[in-house]
């Protein structure tokens, strides 16, 4: 914490969360407990009808603090500093946790006027949930990553000398998070989920109402969720309040924020954010049709120092750190080369390593003045293992190869 009260506070919330985990106690209790009720959570307005953002005060790009140690900001987004985790824990607390957004201001909604609206083909009783509705039903928590899909954008051009327009990511668009909420799965049983419906797709509440479609099976996973916590605190607005999706393994725009209406279809469901935008389009890639390329889903294995981009350190021996990670499940070993890729030794793994989230890694590092050239690689429980290169696609989505670090030590 970077003073007193900010370390007071957080302990204060930590205590209320474990309070509110104690049988009996509801998650409106909780709420109230850390000062997020829904009366004063929010000032925006909704359409009773379409359930649509009609009213917009104090409009902001971004909500919460962004210090330049902790971020790299680009317009309406912040990358994470990959330096800033070394003396931290497994979980990416929410002041560092990074923000992607695609509408240009966070929207500010009032979770006492805020519904949820189900609806569509593929469910026999179409309704609206409310959120004190939706607080009081089964809860779950998980600790998951969320990745942006063009997290290591920035790659492809010391790759394959050619940089691609969009957010310049190196590798800090990820946050691991305990995510708590309820199943989508709990919603879709009460509006009567056919046996015949195909996709479900949430809809935000953002100014573009980013939508995108999964399949049933993906929507009903034990971990597919409707969050209204975050790292035991509400939600905060810039990472979906009053409710978002978690979508455990999948690209980060399957992550609607600000979710306020879900279609379920016994018909395929498209958007532009699974047809133009989020697709690997490039002469490597087959178009799935009516997509323009292949359409992203889960994310693959990636690694991490954390270190400074292009930064400095002090000559001698320490610590060397980093975090790998899957969407396809946990780490089971990562190699880590000192030399540029010459000579490869086996990273120490700590637990936890947890699946579709990541692990922390170290080895003794004896940094020799001059520039160096750090690279990790690692392999999941699927037997993924991060290549040398990758295809180039347009948009420079899912950066997975093995990322040269380059750090001079002085």
């Amino acid at each position: 914490m970077s003073n007193e009260h900010s370390y007071d506070q957080d302990r204060a919330n930590e205590l209320a969360w474990r309070r509110a985990r104690l049988p009996g106690v509801s998650r409106r209790h909780f709420l109230q407990l850390v000062g997020g009720s829904a009366a004063g959570a929010g000032v925006a307005r909704l359409d009773g009808h379409r359930h649509r953002l009609v009213a917009w005060q104090g409009e902001q790009a971004i909500v919460k603090p962004a210090p330049p140690e902790l971020f790299v900001r680009n317009d309406a987004n912040l990358e994470m500093r990959w330096e800033a985790l070394y003396h931290r824990g497994y979980l990416v607390p929410n002041e560092l946790f990074f923000v992607r957004n695609n509408s240009p201001v966070v929207p500010r909604l009032d979770a006492s006027t805020w519904r949820l609206q189900v609806e569509g083909s593929g469910v026999s009783r179409p309704r609206s949930f409310t959120y004190d509705e939706l607080l009081e039903m089964p809860s779950t928590s998980v600790i998951r990553a969320i990745e942006c899909a063009g997290n290591g954008r920035n790659l492809f051009e010391v790759s394959h000398g050619r940089k691609i327009p969009g957010t310049p990511w190196n590798l800090g668009g990820i946050g691991v998070a305990e995510w708590t909420g309820v199943p989508l799965r709990e919603v879709l049983e009460r509006t009567g989920l056919k046996p015949t419906a195909r996709d479900v797709m949430p809809e935000g509440l953002d100014r573009r109402q980013v939508k995108r479609p999964m399949p049933v099976a993906k929507a009903v996973e034990d971990d597919t969720l409707l969050v209204y916590a975050m790292n035991g605190q509400p939600l905060p607005p810039d990472h979906g309040f009053p409710v978002r999706v978690l979508v455990p393994g999948w690209v980060g725009i399957a992550h609607i924020k600000w979710v306020g209406r879900i279609e379920v279809s016994e018909a395929p469901l498209f958007s532009e954010y699974n047809t133009t935008k989020y697709v690997l389009i490039g002469s490597d890639y087959q178009a799935q049709t009516p997509a323009l390329g292949t359409v992203l889903t889960t994310q693959k294995v990636k690694s991490a120092f954390e270190l400074p981009w292009n930064g400095d350190v002090r000559a001698g021996r320490r610590l060397l750190r980093g975090r790998s990670w899957s969407g396809e499940g946990g780490i089971v070993s990562v190699d880590v080369s000192v030399d540029g890729g010459r000579a490869w030794q086996p990273a120490r793994l700590r637990e936890p390593n947890i699946d579709r989230a990541w692990v922390r890694w170290d080895l003794e590092w004896d940094a020799r003045p001059g520039p160096q050239r750090l690279q990790a690689r690692a392999t999941d429980t699927h037997g993924n293992t991060q290549p040398d290169r990758v295809p180039l696609n347009a948009e420079g989505y899912a950066h997975w190869a093995v990322a040269t670090h380059l750090i001079t030590v002085s």
